[in-house]
């Protein structure tokens, strides 16, 4: 089976942005805005604990999670079609 890597990548990123963005205001429900620069914000720039860091950590993180769900589903589909071969009778 091969995944479709474009479908696969929107999928991942959206998870990912959205997955920080939802992430950053659980934060900011329990222990309110902080502004502190964050492991992640050290990655992100301008990500921080904040109503417009997690805009920013959005903006950030869907393009990278899609470039990671792209390689892979690209990785993924090279090692399955090389298994496949491996595995079909020689004739």
């Amino acid at each position: 089976m091969r995944l479709n890597i474009k479908a696969f990548a929107l999928a991942f990123g959206l998870i990912w942005g959205l997955g920080l963005f939802c992430l950053t205001w659980w934060i900011i429900a329990f222990d309110g805005p902080t502004g502190e620069r964050t492991l992640i914000g050290m990655v992100y720039r301008g990500y921080t604990i904040s109503p417009l860091g997690s805009v920013i950590g959005l903006a950030w993180a869907l393009p990278d999670g899609m470039i990671g769900g792209a390689v892979f589903a690209w990785l993924y589909n090279t090692l399955a079609a090389r298994s496949a071969d491996s595995e079909s009778p020689a004739a």
